[in-house]
């Protein structure tokens, strides 16, 4: 797959930024993974310090989709660790967007995946299942809507 640069992407669309029909997300998202520059359809995701969801999604087949995670922008838990990033990988996710923090850095940079998150955290989440799967979810300032494609480079 051929990747455009994203100010490239920007620079060319100027209408369809003016439109909202192109968004980039404000810029405050840390690399993690493998993969630094990952492309897909998104799959949606509302928790808040919660990853059961997390896990039962990522347990799906990925066929080269994004995870977009809105953890409400909690630094208080990871939403994502090691174990789910290799299960991310096993699957065929391309990517997950955590809007909060993961966990055990080290095992996800060995994932041949992409991942953003605000940052890590050494503690793990609450495991009560509770969240929203396939809704619309505001990161960074943008609407994003399951089923959109996204592109972060």
């Amino acid at each position: 797959m051929a990747f455009v640069a994203t100010a490239e992407a920007c620079d060319s669309n100027a209408a369809l930024l003016a439109s909202g029909d192109l968004r980039a997300l404000q810029p405050i998202f840390k690399n993690y993974g493998q993969s630094r520059a990952f492309s897909g359809l998104i799959v949606t995701l509302k928790v808040f310090e919660d990853n059961v969801i997390v896990r039962e999604l990522l347990e799906t087949k990925g066929e080269g989709r994004v995870l977009v995670i809105d953890g409400g922008g909690s630094m208080r838990c990871a939403l994502v660790g090691g174990n789910l990033g290799q299960l991310a990988q096993n699957m065929g996710w391309a990517g997950i967007v955590v809007n909060g923090c993961i966990r055990d850095v080290d095992e996800i940079n060995g994932c041949d995946i992409g991942v953003r998150a605000l940052a890590s955290h050494p503690m793990k989440s609450n495991k009560k299942g509770i969240g929203e799967k396939h809704v619309p979810v505001h990161i960074a300032g943008t609407l994003i809507r399951e089923g959109s494609d996204i592109c972060s480079a």
